[in-house]
């Protein structure tokens, strides 16, 4: 089996990874579960159209994009969650739902979840639904250079 575009990526740039195997699973939530990793921990790519222009938003699986903000963040007039339609030409490598969050590869924009630079390592989809890469946050943000801001829904604190 030939190299994925990722892996390709990854090991042209001296890039240490882990890939792990899981049963199939669809939702970011089922791939947490099934890897044993934390959904906040476990970063999702969605694919958002930021004045018609597809561009990644990553977040912790456990999480929904808050579109206003990514909106305020890039200054745009409208920013609304991609179909898969919209989408799924622009990943040919990819099984759809399946995008790793490197928009480099593809020719898009990458915003990513603060949260999520917080942690050491980044774990996420790559490119089928049966297979995850886990690497150091510092190796992806100095290959991908997302803009790195608050892109989720801020919970309430509980009294």
């Amino acid at each position: 089996m030939p190299l994925s575009k990722l892996r390709e990526f990854l090991d042209s740039n001296n890039v240490k990874y882990m890939v792990m195997s899981h049963s199939l699973a669809y939702t970011a939530q089922g791939v947490a579960a099934l890897a044993h990793v934390s959904g906040k921990k476990l970063a999702k790519t969605v694919i958002v159209k930021i004045d018609g222009i597809l561009a990644m938003a990553v977040i912790p699986a456990s999480e929904h994009v808050d579109l206003e903000r990514v909106r305020t963040l890039t200054g745009a007039e409208t920013v609304e969650v991609a179909t898969e339609r919209e989408f799924t030409d622009a990943f040919p490598d990819c099984e759809t739902g399946a995008m790793p969050p490197f928009g480099n590869l593809y020719d898009m924009s990458v915003y990513a979840d603060a949260s999520l630079a917080e942690n050491e390592e980044i774990t996420f989809t790559a490119e089928t639904h049966r297979e995850l890469v886990r690497m150091q946050w510092e190796d992806m943000a100095r290959l991908v250079n997302p803009t790195v801001d608050r892109l989720i829904y801020q919970h309430a604190a509980v009294a």
